[in-house]
């Protein structure tokens, strides 16, 4: 946000400058010399405020503290308001132990004298008074504590972070958005342009295919009496020069026109994207012995359209693709609800935003934690409630339309990590994936030692009427972390992914361990019932896209080779060789409708395969491009006429492409 108040700023003086509004002009210099809100630049902030302490200017710190309060503050919702006192409280006392150490005792003394009618009601205050009649209150075991740097550094930090959060969800003016915007415009363009040239080539065949039925001539429906009674030699003409003349010229001509629609086509061919159309060449012994359109398997689901020899396969066509730009950190997960109107979608900063994208794209929530957020999961009944899981063993159940937390149940401290979150289809209860403390996060930089050893974990079952924790699940052959969960259609079954490579496969209706296998060399980021549910497929740190047969003890039926793009850890490069990596930890591939097609990340935005057998490989049929980092989270929608897509990326962009399915 800083940054586009920055370049808001530099164009309104452009602007000025151009009409020529001067005094304008030095008014808003002034005023932004002036700016307290320091053009909301976190950093700026917490720089006047420590200014201030180490200047002892007790007056301009309430007076400073008040504007944000009144400003920025007072806008929040109620339960937000006891973090705002305990801030305010960590400030004064910020520059309490700051007048100590300095060995200041009139400032001290100064501070109780001017706010003791403010803090003598407050508890939290009341020992506070003795402080400066203590000799040495650092080692007094009620003050010492605060006198150390991580207390110092902790509560900077915390300010820091809730002033970010602040900045983010704030809802921003219209002309901050001209950025966004203007790319949006781009977009369109772009992809009226892609689609204006498959017009020109569809319309550029269909000629071709016209001219092709003039030059090849059909046989006549009944044989030609000469044949059958040979004419004699003195009935025979021979053509003369001007008729012979004719043919040929007509022929040449011909020819020479279906040359130059071929050309044209060719060259139409050639400028459309790499998302409408494949090739294949020509050349390749595999493609010439390809069946013709009219020959193809009745069951095949896609389009298959025969143009100069090569098969152009199109199974969707991409209506429109729309960006959401409500985010300003990298994107963790982003689900759709069951109606497929809603989404949700959290980022690395824990900040949750709800929004509808039919029929306009609108932000319907916005929830801001305390703790960080690794995990959310849709509610089944009712779909309007959303389960997010912290980092400090918490599971808040959200109501989205009423905008607020129902429950708050307190999992595990010895596994405070909530790693996954599936609900039951009946509604009734859902499974919680708890973890130890790790020394790797959601995001991390390029250099830290990674974990070798499989984090230890737990898989519980929790009731959501009463509230209360069901049972435990035992996990063989030790406790570790669960990373992805997912149920069948009916809830019977629970397919779980874990950070020692194995899928486990469980029975709810007995609550007990039914398969189990090694799936990974690494851990699993993702695991998913197919469509039959007879099988299930992975994706692991291996790079691996694994489908397994749950009938057969977990054989392997087929495997594919993605690359790190699409299964992680994703890596987005800045500048200075700064580096930033992230571990997936939303889904990593969804199913289309039919489950004959799968969406995978991408570099810059997802890819939509047809699932072959494992001969055969992935073979692509559509790219979803138009994010600028790498993409880390996917859904697929079906819930509606149009399939919906959603790519989720590093840089907080989230493109929701709508797609048109052709069937034969």
């Amino acid at each position: 946000m800083a940054s586009a108040v920055e370049r808001t700023d530099d164009l309104v003086r452009e602007y000025l400058i151009y009409r020529g509004f001067t005094s304008t002009l030095k008014h808003l210099d002034s005023e932004i010399k002036a700016d307290k809100e320091k053009g909301f630049r976190v950093d700026k902030i917490i720089d006047q405020l420590q200014h201030l302490i180490q200047s002892y200017d007790l007056t301009g710190l309430k007076e400073y503290w008040t504007y944000l309060d009144r400003r920025l503050f007072s806008r929040l919702e109620d339960v937000y308001r006891p973090t705002v006192n305990k801030l305010r409280t960590s400030l004064y006392r910020f520059y309490i132990i700051h007048t100590v150490q300095m060995k200041n005792p009139e400032k001290t003394q100064e501070f109780f004298l001017k706010q003791v009618l403010e803090l003598q009601a407050q508890p939290e205050w009341r020992d506070w008074f003795a402080l400066p009649f203590i000799p040495a209150p650092e080692q007094n075991p009620s003050f010492s504590p605060y006198f150390s740097r991580q207390w110092a550094d902790t509560f900077l930090v915390s300010l820091h972070n809730f002033l970010s959060v602040l900045f983010q969800s704030s809802p921003q003016p219209v002309l901050l958005s001209f950025d966004s915007e203007v790319q949006r415009i781009t977009s369109v363009q772009e992809e009226s342009e892609q689609l204006r040239q498959q017009l020109f080539a569809l319309h550029g065949e269909s000629r071709l295919k016209k001219d092709e039925e003039m030059v090849h001539h059909k046989l006549p429906p009944y044989p030609d009496k000469s044949l059958i009674n040979p004419p004699s030699a003195k009935d025979l003409k021979m053509p003369t020069v001007s008729t012979v003349t004719v043919d040929l010229a007509t022929g040449h001509s011909r020819q020479r026109r279906h040359h130059d629609h071929e050309k044209e086509r060719k060259e139409l061919l050639s400028k459309l994207p790499p998302q409408s159309s494949e090739k294949k060449n020509d050349s390749d012994p595999d493609t010439q012995t390809e069946a013709l359109p009219d020959q193809t398997d009745s069951t095949n689901q896609t389009r298959v359209c025969d143009v100069g020899g090569a098969s152009v396969e199109q199974p969707f066509i991409k209506l429109s693709q729309e960006e959401y730009i409500e985010h300003h950190s990298s994107i963790m997960h982003c689900r759709v609800d069951c109606s497929g109107r809603r989404v949700a979608s959290l980022d690395v900063d824990g900040v949750v935003k709800v929004w509808a994208f039919n029929p306009i794209m609108q932000t319907k929530a916005t929830i801001m934690s305390k703790s960080p957020l690794l995990s959310l999961e849709w509610a089944a009944k009712p779909n309007r409630l959303l389960l997010l899981g912290s980092g400090v063993g918490t599971v808040k159940l959200y109501d989205t339309d009423a905008k607020k937390s129902l429950y708050e149940m307190t999992i595990d401290d010895i596994h405070p990590r909530i790693l996954s979150l599936a609900c039951s289809p009946s509604g009734t209860s859902f499974v919680c994936s708890a973890a130890a403390p790790a020394a790797q996060s959601g995001v991390v930089m390029e250099g830290e030692a990674q974990v070798s050893a499989p984090v230890s974990g737990q898989l519980l079952l929790w009731d959501t009427k009463t509230v209360k924790q069901q049972l435990q699940f035992a996990l063989e052959p030790g406790p570790v972390a669960i990373n992805c969960t997912a149920f069948n259609h009916n809830g019977n079954l629970l397919v779980t992914g874990a950070a020692d490579g194995m899928i486990r496969l469980f029975d709810m209706q007995r609550y007990e361990s039914a398969l189990s296998w090694k799936a990974h060399d690494g851990e699993v980021y993702s695991v998913e019932f197919s469509y039959d549910e007879n099988t299930v497929f992975s994706i692991g740190e291996d790079g691996k896209f694994v489908q397994w047969n749950i009938h057969r003890c977990g054989v392997k039926q087929s495997e594919y080779s993605l690359s790190q793009d699409a299964v992680g850890p994703f890596v987005l490069s800045g500048y200075s060789g700064y580096k930033q990596v992230q571990v997936p930890r939303g889904r990593l591939f969804a199913f289309d409708s039919e489950g004959q097609h799968v969406l995978t990340c991408s570099s810059n935005g997802g890819n939509i395969y047809r699932l072959n057998k494992a001969d055969a490989g992935l073979e692509s049929v559509l790219s979803l491009g138009g994010h600028k980092a790498p993409v880390v989270t996917v859904d697929w929608c079906s819930a509606m006429d149009c399939g919906t897509c959603l790519t989720a990326s590093m840089d907080g962009k989230i493109k929701l492409s709508t797609l048109l399915a052709q069937k034969p």
